[in-house]
């Protein structure tokens, strides 16, 4: 989940960082991702069981993605990107105790705290627009939402592998090609600057998902949401180093609480 944490920060930056048409980018990102794994939807097995999943899965990607797009044209990724994440967790634990019956012990509890406290003071110190934080806080509680359908939709499935594939066909058929033909023509003309980095976001997209749905598989959702969340940390490095965007010691404090959290749920959870 680290891994997987590490690599979203590095393709939410990637998009971050594209053009100014975020919507174009994102398209490029979804529908490169689709095109990296359609071959492999010949060789493994059908997801059956997890049909329904998928669909509801689609629908969460549509308004997280369609949010993310908002949130990141309004404002830095530094003061966006802590809240969409650092909201997520405390949601997705909620809903995975309720609807997966995953346990809530007090080491998980502590760690998704620290997190959530972390990200608060990321957030609070210089804080984004009003209209760009509740488009974070609308992207936090969308992440929540695929979460537990993933987690339960990977579950269903023969292999995990299967969900992996047709989550990314969907959503990069779905998603990516109705974001490209809501652009029109000027898709066309971001594509001739952005696609280079919108295949490698795609690509680093399936390793940063594929991970995170297969420990979902095997592991407790409420906890691994949390701990995936140190994306957070590797986001503001990123936003720091190559962005150049500015960092304050709040945000500093905030990642470091943010880490600590991941350290409880690593140890002791």
């Amino acid at each position: 989940m680290i891994g997987s944490g590490m690599t979203h920060a590095t393709v939410n930056a990637i998009f971050k960082a594209g053009g100014s048409d975020k919507m174009s980018g994102r398209a490029m990102i979804d529908g490169s991702s689709a095109l990296i794994v359609m071959p492999f939807a010949f060789i493994v097995p059908l997801p059956h069981g997890a049909w329904l999943w998928l669909a509801g899965s689609l629908a969460a990607h549509l308004v997280y993605l369609s949010c993310l797009v908002r949130a990141f044209a309004l404002a830095d990724m530094s003061a966006v990107y802590p809240v969409m994440r650092g909201s997520a967790p405390v949601i997705a634990a909620i809903a995975s105790v309720l609807v997966l019956g995953d346990a809530m012990t007090l080491a998980i509890a502590l760690g998704i705290a620290f997190v959530s406290m972390g990200t608060l003071l990321v957030a609070l110190r210089n804080a984004p627009p009003l209209r760009a934080l509740g488009w974070a806080l609308g992207t936090g509680a969308a992440i929540a939402a695929y979460t537990v359908i993933d987690a339960r939709g990977v579950r269903a499935t023969p292999a995990a592998i299967s969900y992996v594939v047709w989550d990314f066909i969907a959503t990069g058929v779905g998603i990516g090609g109705y974001f490209a033909l809501r652009r029109g023509r000027e898709f066309v003309i971001a594509a001739r600057t952005q696609w280079r980095a919108g295949a490698i976001a795609g690509a680093l997209s399936i390793v940063s998902y594929g991970l995170a749905l297969g420990a979902y598989r095997l592991g407790n959702v409420a906890r691994l949401a949390a701990l995936r969340e140190t994306s957070i940390v590797f986001g503001l490095i990123i936003a720091a180093v190559f962005l150049h965007e500015h960092v304050n010691r709040t945000r500093a404090l905030g990642g470091g609480l943010i880490a600590l959290g991941a350290a409880v749920l690593i140890v002791l959870a």
